[in-house]
């Protein structure tokens, strides 16, 4: 395996919680000083480690639930023979900053345009640092950042017209980037303009290899797995163009029938058994969306179909499966089909 392959962190990776909502790694401490040393994480008397995270919602098992985000980046990767390293970015478009940690790169990044709190929380605490100008940067803050170059998207248009009425990007290259909903473009494309073209090639190579294997090892073509999502204003059943489920498929994992549909569908009395499965991954937008899923979950009509009464229902993170995109949030999907699909709620 490769020095700087995927599988040497993410494989260990494991998940905070199902979503900003609910900061579910918490670990409780308790103030102890022995010998003028202060010791203040509470222990077992035989010395472990007692962890608090949170690993069950309303008699469901969050997968991944103490998933480490400060390892969803990957290892540093090489620049393309021949060409010249870029050592300083500003990103105007968040969405773009996923390949910068599926390349290992994240620290290049110097500045993004967009308002505080807009990174991705599964892109760790390193990228969760990098300073956030909002759409109206000053001179002195891009002078700052001092850019080689500016990675921009056709939706950030005004951001990047922001930066460049400042005059103080100098001779910094602009590259504008086409999202698109085929994420692995996107990547690819972030990765030339990085000068990364080989490098990106070689990561999908190895993520490709992964889900192979885990299709074959977990015989995911036997599994029907249902997505079932809660916003704050419906129950739905996800279909087949959100991220999440594009990554089930190329596992090779089975959807149910009423699930095969590009679009989500809207639960009501009459579909209501369309959510069941072999096994039903839920999520939850925001408080309202986890309101409407603790109420639903705790119904009778839920709990008499075959999944909840077999304990086969799993909670996954949100963020990650239906708002994201990008191949380092790839890894963290694949490694939760990877540590659930043949899983349950049971014994906990």
């Amino acid at each position: 395996m490769l020095a700087n392959s995927p599988l040497r962190g993410l494989g260990r990776a494991r998940s905070r919680g199902i979503s900003a909502l609910v900061a579910l790694s918490t670990v409780a401490t308790l103030g102890v000083t022995a010998c003028g040393d202060a010791d203040t994480t509470l222990r077992t008397p035989d010395g472990e480690v007692i962890s608090t995270v949170t690993s069950r919602i309303a008699r469901v098992n969050i997968v991944n639930a103490d998933r480490d985000y400060a390892q969803t980046c990957l290892a540093p990767t090489a620049t393309d023979a021949g060409r010249t390293d870029v050592a300083r970015v500003v990103v105007t478009d968040p969405s773009l900053l996923d390949a910068f940690c599926a390349l290992g790169i994240g620290s290049k990044v110097r500045a993004v345009t967009a308002d505080a709190g807009s990174i991705p929380a599964y892109l760790g605490p390193a990228l969760g640092a990098v300073p956030t100008l909002g759409d109206k940067p000053t001179a002195e803050q891009v002078r700052e950042a001092a850019p080689q170059l500016v990675l921009a998207t056709p939706s950030t248009a005004a951001e990047l017209s922001a930066l460049r009425q400042t005059g103080a990007l100098g001779s910094a290259r602009v590259a504008t980037i086409e999202p698109g909903k085929d994420w692995r473009a996107q990547f690819t494309a972030v990765a030339a303009a990085l000068n990364r073209s080989a490098a990106a090639t070689e990561r999908l190579a190895e993520f490709d290899a992964e889900v192979k294997r885990i299709g074959t090892v977990m015989d995911a073509a036997h599994n029907q797995v249902s997505l079932v999502r809660f916003t704050p204003d419906a129950e739905l059943l996800e279909g087949t163009a959100n991220f999440g489920a594009s990554i089930l498929a190329q596992i090779g994992v089975q959807r149910p029938a009423a699930q095969r549909g590009a679009d989500p569908v809207v639960v009501t009395e009459a579909n209501f058994t369309d959510a069941d499965a072999d096994l039903i991954y839920i999520s939850a937008e925001g408080e309202q969306g986890m309101s409407r899923a603790t109420s639903v979950l705790d119904s009778d009509r839920w709990l008499e179909m075959g999944a909840p009464s077999w304990q086969r229902v799993l909670w996954i993170n949100d963020d990650v499966w239906f708002r994201s995109s990008g191949l380092a949030a790839a890894w963290l999907v694949l490694n939760d089909a990877k540590s659930s699909l043949n899983s349950s709620s049971a014994g906990e």
